[in-house]
């Protein structure tokens, strides 16, 4: 009886520990966000169902309606599983001009982007809780071809993105 309770007692007291290591706050980014923040909260962002094709990179964020991750239909398995209940979508989209843009998300999620049939690894992440609006970014390295951005594990029905080129 005493070994369960003291297990309960550790855990409660590590939970707090490992989101004290998450940084909070919009001042914890790793380089200047309010670009991207802008784009995510945008009252004129466009809404978008997942698989559609976005033939120019918008100039503001879109919002992206997401459907239960059994059903998502992405085009590639995401690299990490996403959890039961959780939901996931995707975009198609081209590149206006080759090299590094920001992909920004409002809500934590898995992110796979994939160009010419291959899963890009970003060049930098950046991301905190507690800041309106944006949950990560991350930079990617980009060809002049068309690409898919896939986001996966997101616990609503969707999620803003953005996708802008780097300053």
């Amino acid at each position: 009886m005493r070994a369960p309770l003291v297990m309960t007692l550790i855990l409660l007291a590590v939970a707090p520990a490992r989101a004290a290591e998450e940084p909070s706050g919009c001042d914890k980014f790793k380089w200047n966000i309010d670009r991207e923040k802008t784009a995510l909260t945008a009252p004129d962002r466009q809404k978008l169902a997942s698989g559609n094709a976005v033939a120019s990179l918008p100039p503001t964020g879109v919002t992206l309606a997401l459907g239960a991750v059994d059903a998502a239909k992405l085009p590639s398995p995401p690299e990490r599983a996403p959890k039961e209940g959780t939901f996931a979508g995707f975009l198609n989209f081209n590149a206006p001009k080759p090299g590094v843009y920001t992909v920004s998300l409002s809500a934590g999620a898995w992110v796979d982007l994939v160009q010419d049939g291959h899963a890009l690894k970003p060049k930098a992440f950046s991301g905190a809780t507690d800041c309106d609006g944006i949950r990560k970014t991350m930079k990617y390295e980009l060809s002049a071809s068309p690409f898919v951005l896939q986001v996966s594990g997101i616990r609503d029905n969707s999620v803003s993105i953005a996708i802008l080129p780097s300053e």
